[in-house]
């Protein structure tokens, strides 16, 4: 990462304006083109620097279901299970973990009754059981650290 790279991160988490030309916006304040801008936030993509840029909607404060679901998946269908999982649109993210529920993901719905429904075509789909794990609290923590 470039200096330019880093200024792009320290001042982009949770500061994207909302205006008619947002990275003209943000290209101004950080001495840089808009397009230095963009090219720069596709680097940081293509090489995993950032996973993803974009809005973090509330699923919940917009009339949504949300929940952390797990499965024990056997080592060698992992792959097979997780593009069966990933085929579900409500599939925010799935990744392994290093456990005996090694399929962790989250099933983001339009609505809350839809959740136990995703999580039956998904057992459909793969033959293996879900663990559901809505969250029962939420923390919040404005941690920022510069890059």
């Amino acid at each position: 990462m470039d200096d330019i790279d880093r200024s792009i991160i320290n001042n982009l988490q949770g500061n994207f304006p909302i205006c008619e030309n947002p990275y003209a916006q943000v290209a101004e304040k950080l001495n840089i083109t808009e397009i230095e801008l963009i090219q720069h936030i596709e680097k940081l993509l293509e090489q995993g620097i950032l996973t993803r840029f974009g809005p973090m909607y509330h699923a919940e404060r917009l009339g949504g279901g949300l929940t952390l679901a797990a499965m024990q998946v056997p080592v060698a269908d992992f792959e097979k299970v997780t593009e069966q999982v990933n085929v579900f649109s409500e599939v925010a993210h799935n990744y392994a973990r290093e456990h005996e529920l090694n399929m962790w993901f989250v099933l983001a719905t339009e609505r809350p009754k839809q959740i136990d429904s995703i999580i039956t075509a998904i057992e459909t789909k793969t033959g293996l059981h879900v663990y559901n794990m809505p969250k029962q609290a939420e923390y919040y923590i404005g941690f920022q650290p510069k890059v």
